[in-house]
Formats: structure tokens, sequence, C-alpha cells
């Protein structure tokens, strides 16, 4: 009988830490890094994108600009293959998932801004035909987004002595 409850209390424990550790990489998942630009939020997505991923960053992202003064949100896919598309949720499905963050947050008056889709991506997503992606803001890279960015703003970085 004691063997049978020391099991049981080691199963309970394990379980505790499998949500403390799910809880853990679902908070990495979804990295909201604040840029150098005031009011502007960077989010790159990295690894494998998953709907429940999309949905948890989406949610985590509304919450981060109800609560903080964002006026502009740079999503970087830069580390997104196609291939990783293709395997978890597909680029119909995809495109669906952006327009909605994007139609989200414009209403939650954010600007969005798109860096980093690889010549591939950016063709695969357009032939889903289900976005709006003519209407979208979208740069080769992180820095061209970011220039574009300061331009708006009449900002600049100067070199120190």
């Amino acid at each position: 009988m004691n063997k049978e409850m020391n099991l049981a209390e080691e199963v309970k424990e394990l379980k505790e830490k499998i949500i403390v550790y799910e809880q853990l990489i679902e908070e990495l998942s979804a990295p909201i890094i604040p840029s150098i630009v005031p009011d502007t939020i960077l989010v790159p997505i990295t690894g494998a994108l998953s709907v429940g991923r999309f949905m948890h960053i989406q949610n985590k992202l509304v919450q981060r600009i109800a609560d903080n003064t964002v006026y502009t949100v740079i999503f970087d896919f830069t580390d997104i293959s196609a291939l990783a598309v293709e395997e978890n949720m597909g680029y119909e499905l995809l495109s669906e998932k952006i327009n909605e963050l994007v139609s989200v947050l414009k209403l939650m008056g954010t600007e969005t801004l798109f860096v980093g889709f690889s010549p591939a991506f950016a063709q695969n997503l357009v032939l889903s035909n289900v976005g709006k992606f003519d209407q979208f803001r979208a740069f080769t890279n992180f820095r061209e987004g970011l220039q574009y960015l300061l331009e708006q703003k009449g900002l600049e970085i100067i070199r120190k002595k």
C-alpha cells in the first residue's frame, strides 16, 4: 500500500512538472521584443507553426498591445521555411490566420509590418488566394523594415563619436 502511495505521489509531481514545463515552452514560443523604435515591438516567428501556436502568439500580442502603448508590430518570418509551413498548417490556413491577425491589430490601431519572407514563402502565400497581401507592408529583411519605421517616425540612428 505504501509503495502505491509513493508511486501516486511521484506521478502527481511529474504531472505538475509537465504543466510547468508546458507553460514555459508556451511562453518561449511567442517572444515579444521591445524595439529601439518607440511604441514598436518585434515578434520573431521561428520553428514550426501550428494553428494553436499562431493563436497563442495572437492572444499574447493582443494582450500586450492592450496593456501598453504599441502602434507598430513587426513580424519577422526569416526563420520560417516553406517546408515547415507545408508540413504543419499549410499556406491557405496560415494566410487566413495572418489576415485575421492583421485585422485584429488594425482594429486596435496598430500597424503591422512583415519582414523576412523568402521568395518561395511569399509566392506560396499569394498563391493560396486567401490573403489581401497586396495591402500588407512587407520588407525583405529587418533592416529595411527598421529603416522604413525610422523614416515614418522622423527618427534616425546616429553613430557615437
